[in-house]
């Protein structure tokens, strides 16, 4: 008897939560507070709601890592979590709730199942996913951020250059931002990944730990694990990072195809309001502080001078950058979305990491919401070119190599025009490098073999590599100071002069990526 009445008791409550009011009521009241609102999914534990406030019921999930380049949103946000005192809210009527997702694989299947709405992605590593992701047709809608020195390279004692890591074990995450640094910087060097023996890594924190365990030569890491990792081995030093390599590393989000077409407006105002929050932060040093806060009371571990460190680490792109990016600029010089998209793919493809057909730049590319949105003022201009000071010859030849790229340019004898065939030459070999790295500035040494006189070949090469340097300024845009140019004549052989095939050698064009 005791029994039967316990689950009258049970089934009658039960029906009263289910079917009426009183009982709607006090189901809700529960989910708030325990968080588990059906209105606002719940997110990473350590997600602080900035500045309190009921969530709104329209709330746009947004999957991120722990990353410096996404405090625009963050930032506009108010915080990670939803909230009503989110500018988005204010401004638009719904809220963004970020997600830290730093397990790379776990994040794709929240993306897939709709967990997340937009999720990050690097545009260099993109084309290895793109097409595995064929099926829910992703769509690149805008970019985030450049990489400013969030990642590096550090190398033990004794490796000062690229050409260095000949033979030498590299510690790195395949298929992922770092992977696409590293061949970069070797392609600079004039070398392959088969010139270096890759040790592959899950993470970039585990590429740091194996540095630090001294199992490696060198490794890509993120910052701040690069000063971590100088600390921890003597004589260590950052190789490279992308400071200099300015232009390689985007932060992209993507959206799948169809919500995208469902939410085009709320899409195009989660990036107009994102877009501003960027060009505050970029714009006022108090604004960067509060998005640094905002940063630390998210990030597990992490204090306010390293995520005010990690936003330094990035350029926070701006409305102009991203009109630059999607190509929609008909003066824009630098590098691309598509550029970058497609120059990868094939160098992934190429390197057997992608299996079958990456889909184009016009299929996962999506500028609709960049090109619907007006936001003028310098605030929102792209950002201009470096600006270098001239150096002087002492200066000129002091500066230490990064990474050296020998191209043979043929002239004709005693002549230093350059004809369609060296311009082609030029295009292939050595343009889209010095894009990449667009903030190192470039020594370009002109080299001859031993024919004729000394002083009559220094002459002849220093007009050669000047020549090359003027191309590319007037090309390409590129500031003219950015250029040292030196004629070596035939001080710097690489092959004997005895022999024509020796001499052909030694007719060269050095390109040197040099250090301030």
């Amino acid at each position: 008897m005791t029994l039967i009445i316990v689950a009258a008791v049970v089934l009658g409550g039960k029906w009263l939560l289910d079917n009426t009011d009183i009982g709607n009521t006090v189901k809700n009241q529960a989910n708030q507070n325990t968080g588990n609102n059906t209105e606002q999914p719940s997110t990473n534990n350590n997600n602080n709601n900035s500045g309190g406030g009921n969530a709104p019921s329209d709330v746009v999930n947004v999957g991120v890592v722990t990353w410096g380049g996404y405090a625009g949103g963050q930032y506009f946000n108010e915080g990670f979590k939803a909230s009503k005192n989110s500018r988005f809210y204010k401004e638009y009527g719904f809220a963004l709730d970020f997600k830290i997702l730093d397990d790379f694989v776990a994040s794709r299947e929240a993306f897939k199942r709709g967990d997340v709405d937009l999720l990050w992605a690097t545009i260099d590593a993109f084309p290895t996913e793109a097409g595995e992701m064929a099926a829910v047709q992703p769509q690149v809608v805008f970019q985030a951020d450049w990489s400013r020195g969030g990642d590096a390279i550090v190398a033990r004692r004794g490796i000062n250059k690229v050409s260095d890591l000949r033979g030498k074990k590299i510690a790195v995450a395949e298929l992922t931002p770092s992977h696409s640094f590293l061949l970069w910087l070797l392609e600079a060097g004039g070398m392959t990944i088969n010139d270096v023996t890759v040790v592959a890594q899950a993470t970039a924190i585990d590429a740091a730990e194996a540095f630090k365990a001294q199992q490696v030569d060198a490794a890509v890491v993120w910052s701040p694990d690069d000063e971590a990792c100088l600390a921890s081995v003597a004589g260590s030093r950052i190789l490279e990072n992308t400071k200099s390599a300015s232009n390689i590393i985007a932060d992209v989000f993507i959206a799948k195809k169809s919500w995208l077409e469902n939410n085009k407006k709320k899409l195009q105002q989660v990036y107009e309001g994102w877009m501003k929050g960027a060009a505050e932060i970029n714009s006022n040093d108090g604004n960067k502080r509060k998005a640094a806060k905002i940063l630390a009371e998210n990030f597990e571990g992490m204090n306010e001078d390293w995520t005010y460190k990690a936003i330094n680490n990035v350029r926070l792109t701006t409305h102009g950058d991203n009109i630059n990016f999607f190509g929609l600029n008909p003066d824009y010089k630098g590098v691309t979305g598509e550029r970058l998209y497609s120059r990868m793919a094939q160098v992934y493809k190429n390197l057997g990491f992608i299996e079958g057909r990456v889909p184009s730049w016009r299929q996962i590319a999506n500028s609709s919401i960049v090109r619907a949105t007006k936001l003028t003022g310098p605030a929102h201009a792209a950002e201009t070119a470096k600006t270098f000071t001239k150096v002087t010859d002492k200066e000129a030849a002091d500066k230490e190599a990064i990474a050296t790229k020998r191209v043979s340019i043929n002239f004709r004898s005693g002549e230093y025009q350059l004809d369609e065939n060296a311009k082609y030459i030029i295009d292939k070999e050595f343009v889209e490098i010095a894009r990449a790295f667009s903030n190192a500035r470039i020594r370009i040494e002109g080299n001859t073999d031993t024919d004729g006189s000394r002083a009559s070949n220094i002459a002849l090469s220093k007009k050669r590599a000047e020549a090359v340097r003027d191309y590319l300024v007037s090309e390409y845009g590129m500031p003219r100071n950015r250029f040292i140019v030196i004629g070596n004549g035939p001080d710097n052989p690489v092959a004997p002069n005895n022999t024509p095939a020796g001499k052909a050698k030694n007719r060269r064009t050095d390109f040197e990526l040099v250090r301030e």
